[in-house]
């Protein structure tokens, strides 16, 4: 079986907590999210919820946003999980008729962003782009490499009897 990988919300400081009306929390599964967006316009890209469109990765425990998620391996029991709590994100604050309707869609969600990160080496960080076109919602991705660091980065020299 080949491994699986998704996104999980990292932050590096506590700008988020402050550019989001609800923050993701640390460590949790993110997706893209961009469905939240799809019938904005220009009158709705104000203040936090700009911030949200503009660059927020959807977080699948608090639905709340974050800027940046690093790639890891995901379990196939975990995906399910995520893919039930996303159907009935669906019912419960998109009208979505019941869960086996939205099953399928969040699924959808799920297998996209797990194609994002397919390749990427685990703690590859993403960032996520959109803007408004005239075709409508359009999404672009920046992809941070892990950094190796030598071991000269973090070896103490000297001796152990000092």
């Amino acid at each position: 079986m080949t491994d699986r990988y998704l996104a999980r919300a990292i932050h590096f400081d506590e700008s988020d907590m402050n550019i989001f009306h609800t923050p993701a929390r640390t460590g949790e599964w993110c997706i893209s999210g961009g469905f939240e967006f799809s019938n904005w316009s220009e009158g709705d890209l104000t203040g936090k919820a700009k911030q949200a469109f503009t660059n927020g990765w959807l977080g699948l425990e608090t639905f709340g946003r974050v800027s940046v998620v690093a790639i890891t391996k995901i379990e196939d029991h975990e995906v399910e999980a995520l893919t039930a709590a996303l159907a009935a994100h669906f019912v419960s604050h998109y009208g979505a008729p019941d869960i086996a309707a939205a099953s399928g869609v969040a699924s959808d969600e799920i297998a996209q962003m797990s194609e994002l990160c397919a390749g990427q080496d685990p703690n590859t960080l993403l960032m996520v782009t959109r803007a408004l076109t005239d075709a409508g919602l359009k999404e672009s991705y920046r992809i941070i490499e892990p950094q190796s660091a030598g071991l000269d980065q973090f070896a103490i020299h000297g001796s152990l009897d000092d």
